[in-house]
């Protein structure tokens, strides 16, 4: 059930935003997209990038057998590139849309491809374990929600 953890942390970003409440990093009078943005990057991106680090890294066979993989180190490269993504999202957000932008790319990259990887597994495998099917709202969520905010805020 941790993997619900995920789209929550998405969830709750937009919350914050569609309630007005300042994200970290923003300044008062702040447009709703880029207010936004920066709850997409210090959370979903941030926050929850990090948390799935040490699941990764500190959990890996659960991690793994909660999708239905087996352990066999993937887990710790996955873990790797996700704490540098975390540790990029939670200062992004206190930058500008640069940042944002390029993030953005990099994660829509790692998280589209993970997508991909689930579904394959889905109908190739009949995977229809939590960790490989609810993670599908927060990979294919944050990269939608990430470029829905960049184009609106133009």
């Amino acid at each position: 059930m941790m993997v619900l953890f995920l789209p929550a942390t998405l969830v709750t970003a937009w919350l914050l935003a569609i309630f007005g409440i300042s994200a970290p990093g923003s300044f008062a009078g702040e447009a709703f997209a880029d207010n936004a943005i920066r709850w997409m990057m210090a959370l979903p991106a941030g926050g929850m990038f990090v948390s799935s680090s040490i699941m990764h890294i500190v959990f890996a066979k659960q991690t793994a057998a909660n999708i239905g993989w087996q352990s066999n180190g993937f887990q710790y490269e996955v873990g790797c590139c996700s704490f540098g993504l975390g540790a990029a999202g939670i200062w992004a957000a206190y930058l500008d849309q640069s940042a944002w932008f390029v993030l953005a790319i990099v994660i829509s990259c790692f998280l589209l491809g993970a997508s991909f990887v689930h579904i394959r597994e889905i109908i190739r495998k009949n995977n229809r374990n939590w960790g490989n099917t609810a993670v599908l709202l927060y990979d294919l969520g944050l990269p939608v929600s990430l470029w829905a905010l960049y184009v609106i805020r133009k």
